[in-house]
């Protein structure tokens, strides 16, 4: 699903985000990716994600190479085949979390009546069945990640990304979110979970450190 190989990024003035990180992740995976603040985890993710391209390298995403697409192609990649999850839930504040799931699949050509019956069921799956029409004001921390996780999976994307996703909420919804992210993996979904906390990567499968741009201590599957 992943594959990264001798991978650089450099921003101006010279900083090393990563440097010639090479990294491995097989189809329903589910793998914690560890480090502390500005060990380069971030931006690693969004190589993974597509959100930005490395200085030099090559980069593989269910086997598509990254490196010969162009910006179309790349968003189309990202639409159909990879969902985003972060701490901050990104939610428009005066739509119900029904339209916020649909507003996601607005990029997939999918019809509008098609839109809401794959959010409706997206939103059931994560167990929001009964707050369709809840806006983000009327919804608890975790029930708003769990809006946010709903609208990743609305597509089906074989592939998740979760970037600190329990990192606004208190350890009893953390908990929750975790839970649901590993009924998506049981139900094959690869997820990768980007963490600074080290007690959420215990937990994972599988836990690959990043420290100063650099795979420190990756584990094998």
């Amino acid at each position: 699903m992943i594959e990264l190989t001798e991978v650089t990024k450099r921003h101006p003035g010279g900083v090393t985000a990563l440097d010639r990180v090479s990294l491995r992740v097989g189809a329903g995976e589910m793998v914690a990716i560890v480090g502390p603040s500005g060990s380069g985890k971030s931006t690693l993710l969004n190589i993974i994600g597509t959100l930005d391209r490395p200085t030099s390298g090559d980069v593989v995403i269910d086997g598509r190479r990254v490196g010969g697409l162009g910006d179309a192609a790349l968003s189309e990649l990202r639409a159909g085949r990879i969902g985003f999850v972060f701490q901050q839930f990104h939610l428009a504040p005066g739509t119900s979390a029904l339209g916020n799931v649909a507003d996601g699949l607005l990029y997939t050509g999918v019809r509008r009546a098609e839109r809401a019956r794959r959010a409706a069921a997206a939103l059931e799956r994560v167990g929001l069945g009964h707050r369709l029409d809840h806006r983000p004001h009327e919804l608890s921390g975790g029930e708003k990640q769990r809006v946010a996780i709903a609208r990743a999976v609305a597509g089906d994307p074989p592939l998740l990304l979760a970037d600190e996703p329990t990192g606004a909420l208190d350890t009893a919804s953390g908990a929750g979110v975790l839970d649901l992210l590993r009924g998506l993996h049981a139900a094959g979904t690869t997820v990768v979970v980007i963490t600074h906390d080290r007690e959420i990567a215990a937990a994972l499968p599988r836990r690959i450190a990043v420290r100063d741009g650099r795979i420190a201590a990756p584990e094998p599957a």
